[in-house]
């Protein structure tokens, strides 16, 4: 007895839904990287009173909460770097122009010994380091 099936069964799959999915999701990605902030690293600088601030500054360096350091050059992304490297890489950065100014963004929260050893460095390489805070809140 032969029977036969009514519906054929079509093995072919149609990728254009699937196409377009992947299409919204580049699109949501390359949206979202290019609004996110330069800096990702999120760090709870202290208050202060002072309204000074610097116009010049070469270097960013970076202190989060857990004690990672992370360097920046201008307005550029920060990059993670060991303790150990910085006082090459600043060296490196200010032989290239010494009129400049480090920017130190340390964590609120972060130990004092920590703020120090950046101080030490400057200090001994005859850096010029500025601290920096945020307004402080009324």
């Amino acid at each position: 007895m032969g029977l036969k099936r009514r519906s054929k069964i079509d093995p072919s799959f149609n990728m254009s839904s699937m196409t377009d999915m992947m299409f919204l999701l580049l699109l949501f990605f390359m949206i979202a990287s290019t609004m996110s902030a330069p800096n990702d690293l999120r760090i709870k600088l202290p208050q202060s009173k002072s309204k000074a601030s610097t116009k010049i500054v070469l270097v960013k360096v970076n202190i989060d909460s857990e004690g990672n350091y992370a360097v920046a050059e201008g307005n550029g992304k920060a990059t993670p770097i060991a303790f150990e490297e910085l006082e090459g890489y600043l060296t490196n950065a200010m032989a290239r122009d010494t009129s400049t100014f480090v920017s130190l963004h340390a964590d609120e929260n972060i130990a004092y010994k920590e703020i120090v050893k950046v101080l030490d460095i400057a200090n001994q390489n005859k850096l010029k380091i500025v601290i920096a805070t945020k307004p402080e809140s009324k």
